[in-house]
């Protein structure tokens, strides 16, 4: 899944105490902060100089959650970032919270950063969730499981071959795998030395673009176990962009001058591939760049298209020859999918102290037909733990 922003992170030392149950409840995209300005501009100050911020504070000054990933089992992990408003220096705060299945929270954490700080960002997974890296090599990987508790992860710089189940945590260069199963994370045995990017999907199949140095058309190699499994040419005039595989069918984002302008899709694990140009996507609209385009799998096969802070569409069916645009609550600034749910953000592009209209995480689980917000319901006690110099 993408991943989804605002600003934030660094030391971890895990204090969960108590929290709010959140709750998936019918909200109007009208929905908008009714607090005094003033009042949040001086709270929010208080929050991101604070050495030692509390997690409630945190998420009540970001507003918005910057992402959202999710586990096996439903559980929900929510980043918040709160950045310094006057500047692109000085302190800013960040938190997580975990939320169970059923709405409780179960563990929480904040911690005082600086708005430099390379944003969190998690990737659910079987049992939990995993840090991505947040520069290159693997330098700051590590695991929660479901209750909060900080596992570590064994970092190896011997390639593995890709398996069903391994997540792809940071593309190249350098890319990097992670293997639930044994927690382990490490390059994926196989990649191309010309690939500039790379999705795995969860047969363990390795969707590779490679771009030579030479004049030969861009290509989408396909591998698994370490063993190749064949490859097609990127059409010409188009350079190759994104990628996105799941369940036999995978995409690659067709650019042209300075915009996205089709898909390369197959839905038969890469036997056979077809440009799609057309479908009820007005690529020409498409203003902000390849590097704002969404592009996500659903489990069923579909495919949804998008820009960050734009417009969005999502495959009628599995074929994805012909899409219709989706209705949302509120102008999302940032898109993701896990399984057939549809998770969208609102908030701004760049830290305020004030909340946009409709600001929070919306959520659908028919498609967006229908979006319910994600907001805190009350209080409650959560479970707490202290993390020991030897788990750190």
């Amino acid at each position: 899944m993408a991943w989804l922003r605002k600003r934030g992170r660094r030391t971890f030392g895990l204090v969960a105490a108590a929290s709010a149950a959140l709750a998936l409840t019918a909200c109007s995209p009208d929905a908008s902060d009714d607090g005094d300005s003033g009042d949040r501009e001086a709270k929010y100050k208080r929050v991101i100089e604070d050495p030692h911020p509390r997690p409630a504070d945190v998420i009540e000054a970001a507003g918005a959650p910057a992402g959202v990933v999710r586990s096996d089992d439903g559980s929900l992990l929510l980043t918040y970032d709160a950045g310094n408003v006057e500047d692109d220096e000085g302190p800013a705060a960040f938190a997580w919270r975990i939320v169970d299945p059923d709405g409780r929270t179960v563990a929480e954490h904040a911690e005082h950063t600086d708005a430099e700080a390379a944003p969190a960002k998690f990737k659910g997974v079987r049992g939990g969730f995993v840090r991505v890296p947040p520069g290159e090599g693997a330098e700051g990987v590590y695991a929660l499981d479901t209750r909060g508790k900080r596992h570590k992860v064994t970092v190896t710089q011997t390639p593995l071959p890709t398996r069903p189940g391994d997540i792809l945590l940071a593309e190249v260069e350098p890319a990097l795998i992670y293997r639930p199963a044994t927690r382990t994370a490490a390059p994926p045995a196989g990649v191309p030395d010309d690939a500039i990017s790379l999705a795995v999907d969860e047969r363990g199949t390795a969707w590779s673009l490679t771009q030579p140095l030479t004049e030969d058309p861009d290509r989408v190699v396909r591998q698994r176990d370490g063993r190749p499994l064949g490859s097609t040419v990127v059409p010409k005039p188009y350079a190759g962009g994104i990628l996105a595989a799941q369940g036999g069918t995978a995409a690659l984002s067709l650019i042209r001058g300075e915009g996205v302008r089709g898909l390369l899709v197959t839905t038969d694990g890469g036997g056979h591939w077809r440009t799609a140009l057309g479908g009820g996507i007005p690529w020409k609209d498409l203003k902000r760049g390849p590097e704002s385009l969404v592009l996500e799998l659903l489990a069923d096969g579909r495919l949804l298209v998008g820009e960050e802070g734009g417009r969005y569409w999502l495959a009628d069916d599995r074929t994805n020859s012909a899409f219709h645009e989706l209705k949302t609550p509120a102008r999302f600034t940032s898109f993701t999918v896990d399984g057939t749910t549809l998770y969208g953000i609102a908030d701004t592009t760049t830290a305020t102290y004030d909340l946009v209209k409709g600001e929070g995480l919306w959520i659908s689980r028919d498609g967006g037909h229908k979006w319910r917000r994600y907001e805190q319901r009350g209080q409650r006690p959560a479970v707490g733990w202290v993390l020991t110099e030897s788990e750190k």
